[in-house]
């Protein structure tokens, strides 16, 4: 095997032999010499329309860790665009870097200029470690991106949030028969744009909050403006609590965190919270709410998808408060079905797939 082609075959083969890989129909590992940049763009499927899907910048541990997250992030929105309505794929872009130390407006131009090789096929937009401003540094680069203040109404954090609100008062009135926050406890943890906005509309509608995040200053900004308690994030889902609200990373849920959760109900933002499907049922075992995170966070691609300049966000949140609605219909049917609440926004997702494929 000569130089040329044994890159290319060790790429291919820890892509179609990776077990996150799910019949996609792209994967692209980009490299830009100047900045640095180290970047995964995953495309899974576009029956329904070009792939969206947001850019995260973390410091993964190698590359397999970021390809990982990469295969299942870009599954995960497109099942999140199916069940949301929406007439858009299912994408994801990761970056490998320290958003806080590496992260540059060159990076992200550099990030910007291979979205725009791919075409249209994949659309990017904000996720974990990337702003506002560094959505606005791509768009120099690409039409291919949503989230700017060009493409309509902005940072996407606020409506993600709003539809975890709306998923969490549906999970309390199916497991309380009220959806009234007043009293109840809400561990939150990852105060990041979306955690911290979340945690403002809680202590709105009265919600005592436990709070956590690796990120000190995040933790110290949210505990003096809401009066909330702080706790370390790895105890974040042991505390006792109404609700557990995973805001940060995925796979939190998992063999060692399950039996420690002393929450009736577990609805966050966070991305790929399950670690393996049997999590889930492990969750159902314990008696334990599970809102399926593509299902309770869709807000934010709704935003993206459905905004328009110079709109004004009716439309947005309307569609994004009507993932109360999803979720009570799902909560419902596992309940008849007696099966896990993923297994059935899984099925409500790949019938509408499977109509598209026809």
């Amino acid at each position: 095997m000569n130089a040329v082609t044994r890159p290319a075959a060790l790429v291919a083969g820890a892509a179609f032999d990776h077990p996150e890989f799910d019949a996609h129909e792209q994967v692209v590992f980009a490299h830009d010499r100047d900045t640095g940049l180290k970047a995964i763009l995953c495309v899974h499927d576009t029956r329904l329309g070009p792939a969206l899907g947001g850019c995260r910048v973390w410091p993964y541990a190698s590359a397999g860790e970021a390809l990982t997250d990469a295969l299942r992030l870009s599954r995960g929105m497109t099942y999140k665009n199916a069940l949301a309505g929406l007439d858009l794929g299912g994408g994801k872009a990761v970056i490998i870097a320290d958003p806080r130390r590496d992260k540059t407006a060159d990076l992200m131009h550099a990030f910007g200029r291979h979205v725009e090789r791919m075409n249209g096929s994949y659309i990017t937009a904000e996720d974990v470690g990337v702003s506002p401003a560094d959505m606005e540094a791509v768009a120099e680069h690409t039409d291919h991106v949503r989230g700017t203040a060009r493409t309509g109404l902005g940072d996407p954090s606020p409506y993600t949030a709003l539809g975890v609100f709306a998923g969490i008062r549906a999970a309390l009135a199916h497991v309380f028969g009220s959806e009234d926050l007043a009293g109840r406890t809400v561990s939150v943890q990852g105060l990041g744009h979306v955690g911290f906005d979340l945690a403002s509309q809680l202590h709105a509608a009265g919600a005592r909050l436990i709070v956590s995040d690796i990120h000190a200053p995040a933790v110290d900004r949210t505990v003096a403006a809401f009066n909330a308690i702080a706790v370390d994030p790895g105890e974040a889902h042991a505390v006792e609590a109404d609700v557990f609200a995973p805001c940060a990373l995925g796979a939190g849920l998992n063999a060692a965190t399950i039996p420690a959760i002393r929450a009736a109900i577990v609805a966050g933002a966070a991305n790929n919270q399950l670690a393996t499907p049997a999590d889930g049922e492990a969750l159902k075992a314990r008696g334990i709410l599970y809102a399926p995170d593509y299902a309770i966070n869709a807000g934010g691609v709704i935003s993206i998808a459905l905004a328009r300049p110079g709109g004004d966000d009716v439309l947005v949140r309307d569609k994004t408060l009507a993932i109360g609605t999803t979720l009570t219909r799902i909560f419902d049917r596992a309940r008849d079905e007696n099966v896990t609440p993923e297994r059935i926004a899984d099925r409500m997702a790949e019938e509408r797939l499977a109509a598209a494929g026809r």
